[in-house]
């Protein structure tokens, strides 16, 4: 797995240091994440370049915090749940994350080592995770658009996670999915969403289960600047 050099501006001290980052994997642990290379990358993202700086000193504590724009940082607990349930059958080579938000999911996708495609509607919200993928000297690919439509030119993906609740699948984004590959995504409406697997089998068919309950913004259609 590639290893991130952190600058030491983006290091952390204090409440946002390195040993909170291992506290906080310790409490993903305990919670039940047991995929050493998703806990690896938990432990080296700095989730505090993430957020606002006035919340920093909250980074590390397994919640959602806002970002701006109506958004939210998701819960490090289901950050890791979600990148666990796509490395099932290894790392996925290429992977679609819809909904980019401040980008600490799509830096973890990276981080495992996952060619990423991440598409956000907000262009405010892109930008300001763009900047931190370049600060973390993250490679990755970034497109402002609906999130809807997906990322077609680069499909097929082994793997999609969509960070935002749709009320059913959306069709253009499972269509998106290789062989053998995995979706996972919230579907469902404000605060009866359920954490959805699908998995294309070869013959072109999709299977679906249900992984738990969850709270996500919803997946909202068109752009904002």
């Amino acid at each position: 797995m590639p290893r991130l050099r952190l600058r030491p501006e983006a290091a952390g001290s204090g409440m946002t240091s390195q040993r909170a980052r291992d506290r906080l994997v310790e409490r993903l642990r305990g919670a039940g994440i047991s995929n050493e290379a998703v806990l690896n990358a938990m432990r080296t993202v700095p989730r505090h370049l993430f957020i606002d700086e006035a919340l920093a000193s909250r980074a590390y504590e397994d919640t959602a915090l806002p970002i701006g724009h109506g958004q939210t940082i998701s819960q490090p607990l289901v950050v890791a749940r979600m990148t666990e349930a796509i490395l099932e059958q290894g790392i996925p080579k290429k992977v679609l994350e819809i909904g980019t938000g401040s980008g600490y999911q799509a830096a973890i996708l990276a981080a495992l080592g996952s060619e990423v495609f991440t598409v956000e509607r907000i262009g405010d919200l892109l930008r300001q995770a763009r900047k931190r993928f370049r600060l973390l000297n993250l490679h990755l690919r970034s497109k402002h658009d609906d999130g809807h439509i997906g990322w077609s030119e680069h499909a097929p993906y082994d793997a999609i996670l969509v960070t935002a609740a749709a009320a059913t699948l959306v069709d253009a984004l499972t269509e998106q999915l290789a062989p053998g590959g995995q979706l996972i995504a919230p579907v469902g409406a404000a605060g009866m969403q359920a954490l959805i697997r699908v998995t294309r089998r070869d013959d072109g068919s999709l299977n679906q289960t249900a992984m738990g309950s969850v709270i996500f913004v919803p997946l909202l259609s068109g752009t904002l600047d």
